[in-house]
């Protein structure tokens, strides 16, 4: 038998501790545990050369959203999805300088990208409009 004594146990103690564990009887218990079945994984192969021309989500972060008329309506803060994956852009929008901005979500889908993803475009946004948006919080 392997007792582990702490620090603060003393010899005469731990001595009768020990005695005891070892004049009572320990009950087992049996544990019925559930069969274990074998599940199978449906690996898809991927067109990589189509995976690579996408976008980082880390590399749009940051990056200023602009509309058809060259404006700056804000930056993109985060990307999300939700559980149904659905993409949102979280974007960063008013203040100046991050000082007294606020975040609104957009559909991804609403934001057009150019080849590189460094101009990311809103069709039909305005300032005005964009800050007007319901405000975004993250949980």
């Amino acid at each position: 038998m392997l007792l582990l004594v702490g620090k603060s146990c003393s010899m005469a103690r731990c001595g009768l501790l020990a005695l005891g564990f070892m004049a009572a009887p320990i009950p087992l218990l049996a544990v019925a545990s559930a069969p274990t079945y074998a599940q199978d994984v449906a690996l898809v192969r991927v067109d990589i050369s189509v995976v690579d021309q996408g976008y980082r989500a880390s590399k749009l972060i940051g990056t200023k959203v602009k509309n058809d008329k060259g404006e700056s309506v804000g930056a993109i803060d985060d990307i999300i999805i939700d559980k149904q994956r659905v993409l949102y852009a979280i974007l960063e929008v008013g203040g100046f300088l991050g000082i007294g901005a606020h975040l609104v979500a957009v559909p991804y889908d609403s934001l057009t990208l150019n080849a590189t993803g460094k101009v990311i475009t809103l069709p039909g946004a305005s300032k005005d409009e964009i800050e007007k948006l319901d405000e975004f919080h993250y949980r």
